[in-house]
């Protein structure tokens, strides 16, 4: 098992952060729909990336004596790609388009790509404050103040009007994407893997959640019985699940092989109502989630994610969350790594 560092933009400056903390391993926050070019301010301005794209975002990363060992991004949630989700008439050759794109990333060398199935994003209802006065987000299911962290435009509301957005036909949707999809990932040698619905409950925006259970992932994996088929294990999402047991679901998919890499974070409790909190906060005993991964048999990375911002703290330059906090986070994984394996995270 090793830390890996969450970098939204590969600027010099995260980069030799990245090496002075020790870490070796990078999660690119792009993909499709979003521009991964050096310096970019991730406003696709093109088609799709390209293999050239690709290769020059891992070799850049890899002259820092770093290696990247994933992507992730959230395709879906781009009104783009709504055909895709809920069946459209361009669904075919958009498909066909991210196919492509999928296929150059693993001929690059870029070895996993996470992504969601949530078209209308992640949700908070307000926020609540945690150690030392921090503000964190938060969900109430009964909140009058629901929203989604992305903008939706009247107009992509009203597009999204348009489709099936029933429950079956989104499971139809997936399970033809997979079946689809898997066997070029396959073939390129790039593993895929979806994020749990955050909030994990049952509807929001009149957009059903699918992905928001044990068994909702037990059926997603079960579509194509593959390595290249698994779960963005996002360990904060999953102990949002009202009435499941996380140490539980972090044995069944870790091993089964089905874990592709780790988001390491806390939260309060569960859904109706949680918030966020520090990584060593929160009602999940972290090193017993730790060493169970690893009685498992789990051997891929362990990445910082929605860190709270603490006072005097800057946004990392090209990233998300506060520079310290995130810092805090990777000294907090890499210590909990080293007491449970035995050895330091490489």
């Amino acid at each position: 098992m090793k830390n890996a560092w969450a970098v939204r933009i590969a600027t010099d400056e995260v980069l030799e952060t990245s090496v002075q903390l020790g870490v070796k391993n990078i999660i690119f926050y792009g993909g499709p729909g979003v521009d991964v070019s050096p310096a970019s301010d991730q406003v696709h301005g093109k088609e799709r990336n390209t293999y050239e794209d690709y290769l020059f975002l891992r070799e850049r990363v890899e002259s820092y004596g770093l290696k990247i060992v994933g992507c992730e991004n959230g395709f879906i949630s781009n009104p783009k790609f709504y055909d895709v989700a809920f069946g459209g008439p361009k669904r075919d050759e958009l498909i066909d388009l991210l196919a492509a794109e999928v296929t150059d990333m693993g001929r690059a060398g870029i070895p996993i790509l996470a992504y969601n199935w949530m078209p209308n994003s992640v949700w908070r209802s307000g926020g609540a404050q945690i150690r030392g006065g921090t503000d964190v987000t938060a969900w109430n299911s009964s909140a009058s103040d629901q929203h989604s962290i992305m903008d939706i435009s009247e107009s992509t509301q009203a597009r999204l009007a348009e489709y099936d957005t029933s429950r079956d036909n989104m499971w139809e949707c997936l399970e033809s994407w997979i079946k689809i999809i898997t066997p070029i990932a396959e073939s390129a040698g790039i593993r895929l893997g979806i994020h749990p619905d955050d909030p994990p409950v049952t509807e929001l925006g009149g957009v059903p959640r699918i992905l928001n259970s044990f068994d909702g992932f037990k059926r997603l994996t079960s579509i194509v019985d593959s390595p290249y088929n698994g779960i963005e294990f996002c360990q904060g999402t999953f102990s949002e699940m009202e009435g499941e047991d996380i140490y539980e679901m972090i044995q069944y998919f870790a091993e089964r092989n089905k874990v592709l890499y780790v988001h390491f974070r806390n939260v309060s409790g569960t859904v109706p109502e949680f918030h966020e909190e520090f990584i060593n906060t929160g009602y999940v005993d972290m090193k017993r989630a730790m060493e169970t991964y690893h009685a498992a048999g789990y051997t891929g990375v362990f990445m910082d994610d929605h860190c709270p911002e603490i006072v005097g703290d800057t946004e990392f330059p090209g990233n998300w969350g506060g520079y310290r906090s995130r810092i805090f986070a990777q000294g907090y994984i890499q210590a909990m790594l080293e007491a449970v394996t035995g050895k330091r995270s490489e």
